[in-house]
C-alpha cells in the first residue's frame, strides 16, 4: 500500500487540477483554488457523521457510506444532500469528509477510509491504474470551471488572445493543458500567446489589478471573488465553451470533477450506491435550481465564506450530474485528449470499459 500511495503522490505532482476554491485568500478576501498537489499542506479534514436516517424510503442497506469531497464546486453540488443527511432525511446513512487537496482523498480511498470520493477527472484515471482497476467512476459532478478574465474588451474568442499574455497557475497542470489545447486548435503557438505561470490564483488576481489589459485564467468561484474586488474585470472567455468549439468528434468536453467508488463497496453495497446516485443527482439539481438557498448552505458548510459570493458563483461553477453512457462518452473523450498531450496526466494509460459504472 505504501508503494501505491507514493506513486499516487508522485503523479499528483504532475497532474494538478484546479477545481474550485477553499479558504479565504488575504489578497482578495475570497476563496483560494483547490489543488491536487501532493506537496500542499492541508488542514485537518472536516468530517460530519449524519444521524441514522429513517429507512422508510430509499436504500434498505444500513451501511454508512463514507463520502469525501473537495472544498469547491464538487462539494457545492452535495450541500443539499449533506443538509438532508444531517437532519436524518435520507434513505442512506452517510458520513461526509471535506478536504482541500485531492491527493488526500486518493490516499483515503486506497486505505479504505473513504468509500466514495469526488475528485478531479484525470485523477480518477490515475487512481484506476494505480489500484489495479479497483475503482469505478460513478458520475460526472462538475464540468469546466475555468474562465479567462480581463478588462480588455477586445477579447471575444480564443483567436483574440494572439499577442496577449495570459497569467495562470500551475505549469504542466490540467488547466495548462486545457488552455494549450484550445490555443493549438485555433492555430496559436507559444510565439502568439505568452503564458506566465504564478504559484496561486491570488497572484493572478493581483496581476489583473495592476495591469488593466492583462488576461488571467482562473477557476470558479475565484473568478467571481476577483471580479467582486475589481469592477473592471469581466469573464471574456469560457474555456468550457472554447473546448467544445475546438474539440474533434469523440474528444468529449472539459470535465473537471467525477465521483469514484471502491469496487468492494460497489459489490457489497450496490443498493446503497444506487441510492447515493439518486441523492447526488437531486442535490446537484437543487444547487442549480435554488441558487439562493444553496448559497446559504454553501456558506454554512464553510466552502465559501460569504453567501452572496457563493450566490454569484454557483451559476458559473458547472455543477452537474451525468451518468451512464453520456458520462462515459464525455469522460473518455476528455481523458483521451489529455493522454495524447501527456500520458502521465491520466496515469500513463487510458481506463478500460470496466472503469465506467452503468447502473440499471
Amino acid at each position: 500500500m505504501k508503494k501505491v500511495l507514493s506513486a499516487l503522490a508522485a503523479l499528483a505532482m504532475t497532474a494538478v487540477v484546479l477545481t474550485g476554491c477553499a479558504k479565504s485568500s488575504p489578497q482578495a478576501s475570497a476563496p483560494a483554488p483547490e489543488s491536487t498537489s501532493a506537496a500542499q499542506t492541508t488542514a485537518a479534514p472536516e468530517t460530519t457523521k449524519a444521524p441514522e436516517p429513517s429507512k422508510a424510503e430509499g436504500s434498505k442497506d444500513s451501511y454508512t457510506l463514507k463520502i469525501g469531497s473537495l472544498k469547491g464546486p464538487t462539494s457545492m453540488g452535495l450541500v443539499k444532500l449533506m443538509d438532508k443527511a444531517k437532519n436524518g432525511e435520507t434513505g442512506n446513512s452517510y458520513e461526509f469528509t471535506m478536504v482541500t487537496a485531492a491527493d488526500e482523498l486518493l490516499g483515503k480511498i486506497v486505505s479504505g477510509e473513504l468509500d466514495v470520493a469526488l475528485i478531479p477527472a484525470n485523477m480518477s484515471s490515475i487512481l484506476y491504474t494505480k489500484t489495479k482497476h479497483n475503482v469505478t467512476v460513478l458520475d460526472i459532478n462538475t464540468m469546466g470551471v475555468l474562465y479567462a478574465v480581463s478588462s480588455d474588451d477586445s477579447i471575444h474568442t480564443t483567436a483574440d488572445l494572439k499577442g496577449k499574455t495570459v497569467y495562470l497557475t500551475g505549469k504542466g497542470t490540467t488547466p495548462d493543458y486545457a488552455l494549450n489545447y484550445v490555443l493549438k486548435a485555433n492555430g496559436l503557438t507559444a510565439d502568439d500567446v505568452k503564458l506566465e505561470y504564478k504559484s496561486e490564483a491570488a497572484e493572478v488576481a493581483a496581476v489583473l489589478k495592476e495591469k488593466p489589459d492583462a488576461v488571467g485564467l482562473l477557476p470558479q468561484p475565484f473568478v467571481t471573488a476577483a471580479m467582486a474586488q475589481n469592477d473592471q474585470l469581466k469573464m471574456v472567455l469560457d474555456l468550457n465553451k472554447e473546448w467544445d468549439a475546438a474539440a474533434k468528434e469523440g474528444n468529449g468536453s472539459l470535465v473537471t470533477g467525477v465521483t469514484v467508488c471502491r469496487n468492494d463497496v460497489l459489490k457489497d453495497h450496490k443498493e446503497a450506491i444506487d441510492q447515493f446516485l439518486a441523492d447526488h443527482k437531486e442535490s446537484a439539481e437543487f444547487a442549480n435550481n435554488n441558487v439562493s438557498e444553496a448559497a446559504a448552505l454553501v456558506a454554512a458548510a464553510g466552502i465559501i465564506e460569504k453567501a452572496p459570493v457563493a450566490e454569484k458563483a454557483i451559476p458559473f461553477c458547472s455543477i452537474t450530474y451525468v451518468d451512464g453512457e453520456k458520462m462515459k462518452s464525455l469522460l473518455s473523450g476528455y481523458l483521451n485528449v489529455l493522454y495524447e498531450m501527456e500520458p502521465q496526466t491520466v496515469g500513463g494509460a487510458l481506463p478500460g470499459d470496466d472503469f465506467y459504472y452503468m447502473h440499471q
